[in-house]
């Protein structure tokens, strides 16, 4: 859904607020109809021949004969059972786009460890150039996938692209100094990686159950609770309804703040990006080369040390 979107700017709690009360309301209107027009056709029927057996009875009973009641009782099951199948099938499509971002999460951390301690193979420059433009781009993707206001998130996302094309002309840069070796490649690929990482992730943010799902949805459980509504006649069965109703609200409510991934309060986890960022950051070069003879990269003429 897009973050324009009408259902998308109202937040969950007073929209599930809104959508019970007037799911209450129509219960209540249904109620009430259907109890006045049940009256006046049992007045009908008793005006019409008032000497007819048994219809002072039927009128007391509330109609216990009328074939009108098994009709009833059907309805409610495949109402109720529609909208069960609909909105399982809603929750499916929101979980599965959830496990999409929650995966790619997970995916890119392992790409942007996976870059640095490969770029960590470069001479300087290059090497603390670069490792320094990923410490900086994890914490830019951590911020993007927290809750920012829309001109923070305009920000957020105009310092991403720069961060991106400062990581690949760094590179490149970085590349004319190890060209000679057959890691070079490998290494370029996994800058690759984060890159197409980088797309995969915003891509995966803007996938939402289409918003025309949810607006069947809301007016079918508005259709669903009139229809209901109309076909109980007692308090009792009125205050069941009304807690049945109020499951189904947060069922929905439920599915719409798991397909918000910058605005709902069930998101993705960023632990594994957090660890990553700790890591860099608290990783030294000395620890990089506590071991090696030549700092920066060996000549091509000299082996590696084992």
């Amino acid at each position: 859904m897009p973050i324009t979107s009408p259902l998308a700017s109202v937040p969950i709690v007073i929209l599930g607020l809104v959508l019970l009360a007037v799911v209450v309301g129509l219960t209540w209107l249904g109620m009430r109809l259907g109890t006045r027009i049940e009256g006046a056709r049992r007045s009908a029927t008793v005006s019409a021949d008032p000497r007819m057996p048994g219809a002072a009875t039927t009128s007391a009973k509330g109609g216990a004969d009328d074939p009108g009641d098994d009709v009833n009782s059907a309805i409610v099951p495949a109402v109720l059972g529609l909208l069960a199948l609909l909105l399982g099938f809603t929750f499916a499509l929101a979980v599965d786009r959830f496990e999409t971002r929650r995966g790619l999460v997970l995916e890119e951390a392992n790409a942007i460890g996976t870059a640095y301690l490969q770029t960590q193979i470069l001479p300087d420059p290059h090497r603390a150039r670069l490792s320094a433009l990923l410490t900086r781009y994890t914490d830019n993707r951590i911020a993007l996938a927290g809750d920012p206001t829309p001109e923070q998130l305009r920000n957020e996302l105009a310092e991403n692209n720069r961060i991106v094309n400062d990581i690949w002309s760094a590179t490149l840069a970085g590349f004319d100094s190890i060209r000679q070796y057959d890691m070079s490649s490998t290494f370029v690929s996994s800058i690759n990686a984060v890159i197409d990482l980088d797309t995969s992730r915003k891509t995966g943010r803007m996938a939402h159950v289409p918003e025309e799902v949810f607006w069947v949805l809301i007016v079918y459980v508005l259709i669903a609770a009139f229809i209901i509504g109309y076909i109980i006649r007692t308090r009792a069965s009125f205050y069941l309804s009304c807690v049945m109703n109020l499951l189904v609200v947060m069922s929905l409510m439920l599915i719409m703040d798991i397909d918000r991934p910058a605005s709902g309060g069930i998101r993705e986890s960023q632990f594994p990006m957090l660890l990553l960022s700790q890591s860099m950051r608290g990783e030294s070069r000395a620890d990089f080369d506590r071991w090696r003879t030549v700092p920066g990269v060996l000549p091509a003429t000299q082996p590696a040390p084992q």
